[in-house]
């Protein structure tokens, strides 16, 4: 049956295009061109790297001295499939309910949904573009200044519609606990934070490094959200194989976080923490909560990791999983935790369908009772976040 219409939509994975001046705007000017800003460049050399031979000028974010195209990629909502491309984009290229907040209203209006948790863009989806460059101090303002842009600007636009996220300095334990009580003192209610560590450079999940990061999201009662990709590493694939076999098996990110989370002391030593793997697909979930608690059984004795709690039982008490459109997970929530499932629109990426993502969603719950669709479209995730500013 269709979504009731009490039941709001509430999407835990969208994204934010950050306009022109979110760092000029709000970073000193002491760092003159370092700091992230916007030129127009001729296509030929900003599509270099990228293969491209089509010609006239982009838009590219300039920092710290090197460039950055915008991907088409990130920015396809209300576009034809057959137009979409990997090159450098324009923001006269995209919908401006894409940089916009008050445009991405009527855009969440036009696709039946409530709100959404906007992940960044330009910075990386954990902010991890700050990591790049020498000057830890322009970096650490730069973390600042997308916080401040993103919680007083754009959720600001709408507090009941825009879910708070903030980012993180992840490069000093140190500044990263100061922002987060900072960005938490502005309302924030969820970490964008990586997927895997090491690729970064950071101390992994089986190091006692993140603790104090965790001790305060535990107590907030505030959850992780990882989203596929933010350690900058993708499944492995042939070097000449298309763009779709990755993204085909994006999922396998998620999976990886899951038994790193699992077979770690993370859960253990913050019982309550709250993480979820945004982007990463449900469908495979019951496959792993058997696969993991199999291995656990014939290899925790050696393996130094914990012999007296399955990980699935941790998987389940702690782990969120997201979805688009995951058929296979609706299905099976049962074996997953239903109170464990939540939604997302992935606004204006690839695997959006906007603007019809409520009538994708009607379809998907359509033999799920009443009870368990509002739990999927809109109450998980509430409780998930601490966050119903309406109700």
């Amino acid at each position: 049956m269709p979504l009731q219409d009490y039941m709001k939509l509430v999407s835990v994975d969208d994204h934010a295009i950050e306009h022109a001046e979110v760092w000029t705007s709000r970073v000193p000017g002491k760092y003159g061109d370092a700091i992230p800003h916007i030129e127009e460049v001729e296509v030929d050399s900003a599509r270099l790297q990228l293969g491209a031979t089509a010609h006239g000028r982009v838009q590219t974010w300039i920092y710290a001295g090197k460039s950055y195209p915008q991907i088409g990629l990130n920015a396809v909502a209300g576009k034809d499939p057959r137009t979409w491309d990997v090159e450098p984009a324009r923001f006269d290229d995209m919908r401006p309910g894409c940089y916009d907040p008050v445009e991405r209203l009527r855009d969440m209006d036009e696709d039946g949904v409530w709100a959404q948790l906007c992940f960044p863009s330009f910075a990386r989806f954990a902010g991890t573009r700050f990591l790049e460059g020498d000057d830890r101090e322009l970096a650490l303002d730069c973390v600042k200044a997308w916080n401040d842009w993103m919680l007083q600007e754009w959720c600001a636009t709408a507090p009941d519609r825009y879910i708070p996220v903030c980012i993180l300095p992840l490069w000093d334990i140190e500044h990263t606990t100061a922002e987060l009580r900072r960005a938490m003192d502005m309302g924030a209610r969820c970490i964008s934070f990586p997927e895997n560590c090491t690729p970064l450079g950071l101390p992994s999940f089986h190091t006692d490094h993140w603790d104090p990061v965790f001790a305060i999201a535990e107590e907030a009662g505030i959850p992780l959200m990882m989203h596929f990709g933010t350690s900058t590493r993708t499944p492995y694939v042939s070097p000449d194989a298309p763009t779709p076999v990755m993204v085909s098996q994006m999922g396998l990110n998620s999976m990886g976080t899951m038994a790193d989370l699992a077979l770690s002391r993370t859960f253990h030593a913050f019982p309550k923490l709250k993480v979820a793997l945004a982007e990463g697909g449900t469908g495979w979930f019951p496959y792993m909560l058997e696969r993991i608690d199999q291995v656990w059984e014939r290899h925790r004795w050696y393996a130094g990791v914990d012999t007296g709690v399955r990980p699935s039982e941790l998987i389940r008490r702690n782990i969120w999983g997201c979805f688009i459109v995951d058929q296979a997970g609706v299905d099976f929530r049962d074996r997953i935790g239903v109170r464990r499932l939540v939604w997302e629109s992935d606004y204006p990426h690839s695997d959006s369908h906007w603007p019809h993502s409520r009538k994708e969603v009607e379809t998907m719950l359509a033999q799920v009772p009443d009870e368990e669709a509002h739990r999927l479209a809109e109450l998980n995730a509430c409780e998930l976040l601490g966050w119903r500013p309406w109700a």
